[in-house]
Protein backbone atom coordinates (compact mmCIF):
# COMPACT_ATOMS: atom_id res chain seq x y z
CA UNK A 1 0.00 0.00 0.00
CA UNK A 2 1.31 3.05 -0.85
CA UNK A 3 1.88 5.98 1.41
CA UNK A 4 -0.85 8.07 -1.24
CA UNK A 5 -3.33 5.51 0.20
CA UNK A 6 -2.64 5.64 3.92
CA UNK A 7 -2.56 9.21 4.66
CA UNK A 8 -5.81 9.09 2.63
CA UNK A 9 -7.16 6.25 5.00
CA UNK A 10 -5.65 8.24 8.13
CA UNK A 11 -7.88 10.99 6.99
CA UNK A 12 -11.19 9.80 6.54
CA UNK A 13 -10.68 7.52 9.72
CA UNK A 14 -10.12 10.65 11.35
CA UNK A 15 -13.58 12.08 10.52
CA UNK A 16 -15.44 9.22 11.95
CA UNK A 17 -17.24 8.33 8.79
CA UNK A 18 -20.07 10.65 10.22
CA UNK A 19 -20.02 12.66 7.15
CA UNK A 20 -19.98 11.17 3.64
CA UNK A 21 -16.67 12.12 1.87
CA UNK A 22 -15.91 13.47 -1.28
CA UNK A 23 -16.30 10.56 -3.90
CA UNK A 24 -12.26 11.53 -4.99
CA UNK A 25 -11.34 10.85 -2.05
CA UNK A 26 -13.32 7.50 -1.78
CA UNK A 27 -10.90 6.62 -4.23
CA UNK A 28 -8.64 3.16 -3.97
CA UNK A 29 -6.13 5.07 -6.20
CA UNK A 30 -6.35 8.71 -7.35
CA UNK A 31 -7.03 9.85 -11.00
CA UNK A 32 -4.09 11.68 -12.70
CA UNK A 33 -5.14 13.78 -15.00
CA UNK A 34 -3.06 16.69 -16.51
CA UNK A 35 -4.79 19.30 -18.48
CA UNK A 36 -2.62 21.83 -20.39
CA UNK A 37 -4.00 25.75 -20.45
CA UNK A 38 -2.89 27.67 -22.91
CA UNK A 39 -3.07 32.05 -23.80
CA UNK A 40 -1.12 34.61 -25.20
CA UNK A 41 -0.61 36.81 -22.51
CA UNK A 42 2.82 36.77 -20.49
CA UNK A 43 3.02 35.95 -16.81
CA UNK A 44 3.22 39.24 -15.31
CA UNK A 45 -0.13 40.13 -17.05
CA UNK A 46 -2.95 40.03 -13.90
CA UNK A 47 -5.00 38.00 -15.80
CA UNK A 48 -2.47 34.75 -15.67
CA UNK A 49 -1.21 35.81 -11.95
CA UNK A 50 -4.69 36.90 -10.30
CA UNK A 51 -7.08 34.81 -12.18
CA UNK A 52 -5.79 31.66 -14.14
CA UNK A 53 -3.07 30.76 -11.25
CA UNK A 54 -5.57 31.18 -8.78
CA UNK A 55 -8.34 28.95 -10.54
CA UNK A 56 -5.98 25.99 -11.61
CA UNK A 57 -4.38 25.81 -7.90
CA UNK A 58 -8.31 25.68 -6.68
CA UNK A 59 -9.20 22.67 -8.95
CA UNK A 60 -6.08 21.11 -8.11
CA UNK A 61 -6.68 21.40 -3.95
CA UNK A 62 -10.62 20.82 -4.66
CA UNK A 63 -9.51 17.52 -6.51
CA UNK A 64 -7.20 16.46 -3.93
CA UNK A 65 -4.69 16.63 -6.63
CA UNK A 66 -5.88 14.37 -8.64
CA UNK A 67 -6.00 17.25 -11.48
CA UNK A 68 -3.16 18.91 -12.17
CA UNK A 69 -3.42 21.94 -14.95
CA UNK A 70 -0.29 22.90 -16.34
CA UNK A 71 -0.70 26.82 -17.83
CA UNK A 72 1.51 27.62 -20.50
CA UNK A 73 1.61 31.84 -20.90
CA UNK A 74 2.37 34.01 -23.86
CA UNK A 75 1.86 30.87 -26.58
CA UNK A 76 4.28 28.83 -25.00
CA UNK A 77 3.02 25.38 -26.92
CA UNK A 78 3.18 27.09 -30.42
CA UNK A 79 0.34 28.79 -32.54
CA UNK A 80 -0.95 32.62 -32.61
CA UNK A 81 -3.88 34.06 -30.43
CA UNK A 82 -6.41 33.53 -32.97
CA UNK A 83 -5.96 29.87 -33.28
CA UNK A 84 -6.60 29.43 -29.36
CA UNK A 85 -10.04 28.37 -29.87
CA UNK A 86 -9.32 25.76 -32.35
CA UNK A 87 -6.51 24.67 -30.22
CA UNK A 88 -9.28 23.67 -27.24
CA UNK A 89 -11.43 22.15 -30.11
CA UNK A 90 -8.56 19.84 -31.93
CA UNK A 91 -7.65 18.92 -28.48
CA UNK A 92 -3.86 20.77 -28.93
CA UNK A 93 -4.34 21.66 -25.84
CA UNK A 94 -7.57 21.25 -23.22
CA UNK A 95 -8.26 24.68 -21.59
CA UNK A 96 -7.73 28.47 -23.74
CA UNK A 97 -8.69 31.83 -23.27
CA UNK A 98 -9.41 33.91 -25.63
CA UNK A 99 -11.37 36.56 -27.73
CA UNK A 100 -13.54 35.70 -29.94
CA UNK A 101 -12.65 39.42 -31.91
CA UNK A 102 -9.98 37.21 -32.55
CA UNK A 103 -11.94 35.41 -35.32
CA UNK A 104 -14.26 38.38 -36.29
CA UNK A 105 -17.51 36.71 -36.85
CA UNK A 106 -17.04 33.30 -35.92
CA UNK A 107 -18.82 33.40 -32.75
CA UNK A 108 -21.27 36.37 -33.34
CA UNK A 109 -23.22 35.81 -30.38
CA UNK A 110 -20.08 35.75 -28.31
CA UNK A 111 -19.01 38.62 -29.94
CA UNK A 112 -21.94 40.59 -30.04
CA UNK A 113 -21.13 42.77 -26.26
CA UNK A 114 -18.09 44.29 -28.30
CA UNK A 115 -19.87 46.52 -29.90
CA UNK A 116 -19.78 49.99 -28.59
CA UNK A 117 -21.97 51.20 -25.66
CA UNK A 118 -22.61 47.29 -24.67
CA UNK A 119 -20.65 47.50 -20.84
CA UNK A 120 -21.42 48.91 -17.90
CA UNK A 121 -18.38 47.51 -15.51
CA UNK A 122 -16.65 44.63 -15.96
CA UNK A 123 -18.06 42.44 -12.95
CA UNK A 124 -21.76 43.67 -14.34
CA UNK A 125 -21.07 42.92 -17.54
CA UNK A 126 -20.33 39.59 -17.76
CA UNK A 127 -23.22 38.48 -15.58
CA UNK A 128 -24.68 39.87 -18.59
CA UNK A 129 -22.65 37.85 -21.37
CA UNK A 130 -23.12 34.78 -19.12
CA UNK A 131 -26.84 35.03 -19.34
CA UNK A 132 -26.37 35.79 -23.14
CA UNK A 133 -24.20 32.86 -24.10
CA UNK A 134 -26.47 30.57 -21.99
CA UNK A 135 -30.15 31.80 -23.47
CA UNK A 136 -28.71 32.23 -27.11
CA UNK A 137 -25.17 31.28 -27.39
CA UNK A 138 -25.59 27.31 -26.00
CA UNK A 139 -24.22 26.05 -29.89
CA UNK A 140 -21.70 28.37 -30.45
CA UNK A 141 -18.98 26.72 -29.01
CA UNK A 142 -19.56 22.98 -30.69
CA UNK A 143 -16.36 20.52 -29.61
CA UNK A 144 -16.40 22.73 -26.42
CA UNK A 145 -17.55 23.24 -23.42
CA UNK A 146 -17.57 27.08 -21.85
CA UNK A 147 -16.29 27.54 -19.00
CA UNK A 148 -16.94 31.42 -18.48
CA UNK A 149 -17.61 34.06 -20.76
CA UNK A 150 -16.42 37.82 -19.57
CA UNK A 151 -15.45 41.17 -20.25
CA UNK A 152 -13.60 44.18 -19.20
CA UNK A 153 -14.38 47.56 -18.52
CA UNK A 154 -15.31 50.09 -20.80
CA UNK A 155 -12.62 51.84 -22.37
CA UNK A 156 -11.52 55.02 -22.35
CA UNK A 157 -9.59 57.49 -24.92
CA UNK A 158 -6.03 57.55 -24.05
CA UNK A 159 -4.31 60.82 -25.86
CA UNK A 160 -0.89 62.62 -25.85
CA UNK A 161 -2.28 65.83 -26.15
CA UNK A 162 -5.83 66.55 -26.49
CA UNK A 163 -8.78 65.79 -23.95
CA UNK A 164 -11.86 64.52 -26.06
CA UNK A 165 -15.58 66.26 -24.45
CA UNK A 166 -17.46 65.94 -27.87
CA UNK A 167 -17.81 64.54 -31.07
CA UNK A 168 -15.86 67.67 -32.79
CA UNK A 169 -12.48 66.73 -30.32
CA UNK A 170 -12.35 63.21 -32.35
CA UNK A 171 -11.66 65.10 -35.73
CA UNK A 172 -9.15 63.87 -37.93
CA UNK A 173 -7.79 62.44 -34.72
CA UNK A 174 -5.86 59.48 -35.21
CA UNK A 175 -6.70 57.09 -32.80
CA UNK A 176 -5.77 53.39 -32.46
CA UNK A 177 -9.14 51.19 -32.16
CA UNK A 178 -9.43 47.84 -30.00
CA UNK A 179 -11.48 46.23 -32.67
CA UNK A 180 -13.03 46.96 -36.00
CA UNK A 181 -16.97 47.32 -35.14
CA UNK A 182 -15.53 50.34 -32.40
CA UNK A 183 -13.28 51.14 -35.88
CA UNK A 184 -16.55 51.89 -37.53
CA UNK A 185 -18.04 54.21 -34.76
CA UNK A 186 -14.76 55.94 -34.24
CA UNK A 187 -15.19 57.04 -38.01
CA UNK A 188 -18.90 57.54 -38.10
CA UNK A 189 -17.82 60.59 -35.09
CA UNK A 190 -15.15 61.49 -37.68
CA UNK A 191 -12.02 60.03 -36.00
CA UNK A 192 -9.03 58.26 -38.40
CA UNK A 193 -9.48 54.40 -36.60
CA UNK A 194 -5.90 52.63 -37.30
CA UNK A 195 -5.64 49.31 -36.04
CA UNK A 196 -2.25 47.70 -35.26
CA UNK A 197 -1.45 44.98 -32.21
CA UNK A 198 -0.72 46.60 -28.88
CA UNK A 199 2.61 46.15 -28.83
CA UNK A 200 3.09 48.29 -31.90
CA UNK A 201 0.58 51.11 -30.71
CA UNK A 202 3.32 52.07 -27.88
CA UNK A 203 5.56 52.95 -30.93
CA UNK A 204 2.94 54.40 -32.60
CA UNK A 205 2.33 56.89 -29.21
CA UNK A 206 5.83 57.70 -29.28
CA UNK A 207 6.80 58.75 -32.26
CA UNK A 208 3.35 60.40 -33.02
CA UNK A 209 1.85 58.27 -35.46
CA UNK A 210 -1.35 57.95 -33.68
CA UNK A 211 -3.16 60.75 -31.67
CA UNK A 212 -4.15 58.52 -28.92
CA UNK A 213 -5.60 54.89 -28.35
CA UNK A 214 -9.12 53.49 -26.66
CA UNK A 215 -8.38 51.17 -23.99
CA UNK A 216 -9.53 50.17 -20.42
CA UNK A 217 -7.49 51.79 -17.84
CA UNK A 218 -6.15 47.92 -16.73
CA UNK A 219 -3.80 47.81 -19.73
CA UNK A 220 -2.26 51.24 -18.92
CA UNK A 221 0.71 49.72 -16.64
CA UNK A 222 1.60 46.99 -18.74
CA UNK A 223 2.19 49.37 -21.70
CA UNK A 224 3.20 52.25 -19.40
CA UNK A 225 0.61 54.41 -21.15
CA UNK A 226 1.04 57.10 -18.66
CA UNK A 227 4.52 57.94 -19.80
CA UNK A 228 3.16 58.27 -23.10
CA UNK A 229 0.03 59.99 -22.65
CA UNK A 230 -1.17 63.29 -20.47
CA UNK A 231 -4.67 63.29 -20.49
CA UNK A 232 -7.38 60.55 -20.27
CA UNK A 233 -11.14 60.98 -21.32
CA UNK A 234 -13.94 58.67 -20.04
CA UNK A 235 -17.71 58.37 -20.12
CA UNK A 236 -19.31 60.23 -17.04
CA UNK A 237 -19.98 58.21 -14.13
CA UNK A 238 -23.28 56.20 -14.32
CA UNK A 239 -22.85 56.18 -18.73
CA UNK A 240 -22.01 52.72 -20.57
CA UNK A 241 -18.72 52.80 -21.42
CA UNK A 242 -17.16 53.16 -25.10
CA UNK A 243 -16.58 49.08 -25.85
CA UNK A 244 -15.69 46.10 -23.72
CA UNK A 245 -14.03 42.93 -25.72
CA UNK A 246 -15.47 39.86 -24.47
CA UNK A 247 -13.32 36.88 -23.75
CA UNK A 248 -14.06 33.46 -23.72
CA UNK A 249 -12.44 30.70 -21.17
CA UNK A 250 -13.44 27.20 -23.06
CA UNK A 251 -12.09 23.45 -22.90
CA UNK A 252 -11.72 20.60 -24.90
CA UNK A 253 -15.04 19.11 -24.89
CA UNK A 254 -13.65 15.10 -25.08
CA UNK A 255 -11.39 16.05 -22.06
CA UNK A 256 -14.18 17.46 -20.34
CA UNK A 257 -16.39 14.43 -20.79
CA UNK A 258 -13.61 11.79 -19.92
CA UNK A 259 -12.85 12.77 -16.30
CA UNK A 260 -14.21 10.65 -14.18
CA UNK A 261 -17.93 12.11 -12.73
CA UNK A 262 -16.50 13.53 -9.75
CA UNK A 263 -13.26 15.19 -11.43
CA UNK A 264 -16.04 16.56 -13.95
CA UNK A 265 -18.13 17.85 -11.02
CA UNK A 266 -15.05 19.67 -9.60
CA UNK A 267 -14.84 21.33 -13.06
CA UNK A 268 -18.69 22.30 -13.12
CA UNK A 269 -18.10 23.72 -9.31
CA UNK A 270 -15.43 25.96 -10.26
CA UNK A 271 -16.81 26.88 -13.72
CA UNK A 272 -20.29 28.98 -14.99
CA UNK A 273 -21.66 32.18 -14.78
CA UNK A 274 -20.05 32.35 -10.63
CA UNK A 275 -16.60 32.06 -12.54
CA UNK A 276 -17.66 34.50 -14.89
CA UNK A 277 -18.77 36.77 -12.39
CA UNK A 278 -16.24 36.38 -10.29
CA UNK A 279 -13.29 37.32 -13.06
CA UNK A 280 -15.09 40.50 -14.06
CA UNK A 281 -14.98 41.18 -9.98
CA UNK A 282 -11.13 40.77 -10.83
CA UNK A 283 -10.80 42.98 -14.15
CA UNK A 284 -12.64 45.97 -11.97
CA UNK A 285 -9.93 45.89 -9.47
CA UNK A 286 -7.50 45.60 -12.05
CA UNK A 287 -9.48 49.21 -13.74
CA UNK A 288 -9.12 50.91 -10.36
CA UNK A 289 -5.59 50.04 -10.02
CA UNK A 290 -4.82 51.20 -13.62
CA UNK A 291 -6.59 54.27 -12.98
CA UNK A 292 -4.30 54.93 -10.09
CA UNK A 293 -1.20 54.74 -12.19
CA UNK A 294 -2.33 57.54 -14.25
CA UNK A 295 -4.06 60.00 -11.23
CA UNK A 296 0.09 58.94 -9.80
CA UNK A 297 1.20 60.10 -12.87
CA UNK A 298 -0.43 63.15 -12.50
CA UNK A 299 -2.45 63.34 -16.22
CA UNK A 300 -5.25 64.94 -16.70
CA UNK A 301 -8.69 62.75 -16.38
CA UNK A 302 -11.66 64.61 -17.97
CA UNK A 303 -15.72 63.27 -18.09
CA UNK A 304 -17.40 62.83 -21.05
CA UNK A 305 -20.93 64.14 -20.74
CA UNK A 306 -23.80 61.51 -20.03
CA UNK A 307 -25.57 63.53 -22.89
CA UNK A 308 -22.83 63.20 -25.44
CA UNK A 309 -22.26 59.98 -24.87
CA UNK A 310 -26.28 59.45 -25.41
CA UNK A 311 -25.23 60.87 -28.67
CA UNK A 312 -22.44 59.01 -30.05
CA UNK A 313 -25.05 55.89 -29.03
CA UNK A 314 -27.60 57.15 -31.79
CA UNK A 315 -25.01 57.42 -34.10
CA UNK A 316 -23.51 53.75 -33.28
CA UNK A 317 -27.70 52.69 -34.70
CA UNK A 318 -25.76 51.55 -38.10
CA UNK A 319 -23.36 49.40 -36.56
CA UNK A 320 -26.09 47.96 -34.50
CA UNK A 321 -28.47 46.82 -37.51
CA UNK A 322 -25.66 45.54 -39.56
CA UNK A 323 -24.70 43.56 -36.45
CA UNK A 324 -28.42 41.76 -36.38
CA UNK A 325 -27.98 41.42 -40.22
CA UNK A 326 -25.04 39.15 -39.43
CA UNK A 327 -26.96 37.89 -36.61
CA UNK A 328 -29.56 36.56 -38.44
CA UNK A 329 -27.27 35.52 -41.55
CA UNK A 330 -25.87 33.05 -38.93
CA UNK A 331 -29.62 31.57 -37.89
CA UNK A 332 -29.85 33.73 -34.60
CA UNK A 333 -32.82 36.60 -33.45
CA UNK A 334 -30.76 40.01 -33.98
CA UNK A 335 -33.29 41.68 -32.17
CA UNK A 336 -34.05 39.44 -29.40
CA UNK A 337 -29.99 39.04 -28.80
CA UNK A 338 -29.35 43.06 -28.16
CA UNK A 339 -32.67 43.83 -27.06
CA UNK A 340 -31.85 41.50 -24.14
CA UNK A 341 -28.75 42.66 -23.71
CA UNK A 342 -29.71 46.11 -23.41
CA UNK A 343 -32.10 44.79 -20.55
CA UNK A 344 -30.05 43.10 -18.88
CA UNK A 345 -27.41 46.04 -18.86
CA UNK A 346 -30.09 48.44 -18.04
CA UNK A 347 -31.33 46.01 -14.78
CA UNK A 348 -27.83 45.77 -13.58
CA UNK A 349 -27.12 49.73 -14.16
CA UNK A 350 -30.58 49.69 -12.06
Amino acid sequence: MTKHSLTRRTMLASIGGALAAPAFLTRAKAAEVTLRLQHFLPPVAPMHKVVLVPWAKKIIEASNGAIDIQIFPSMQLGGKPPQLADQARQGIVDITWTLPVYTPERFPVAETMSLPFLVTNAEKSSVVMHKIMDEFGSKEYRGLKPLAFHMHDGGKFHMRDTPIDTKADLAGKRIRSPNKNVGEMLAALGAEPVFFPVTEMVVGLSNGVIDGCCLPYEVVPAFKLQELTNVTSEPAAGTRGLYGNTFALVMNERSYEGLPDDLRSVIDENSGIELSRSIGESFDKFEAFGRGVVEKAGNTINEIATSEIDSWRSEAEPLYLGWKQKLEAKGHDGDAILGRINELLDASAG
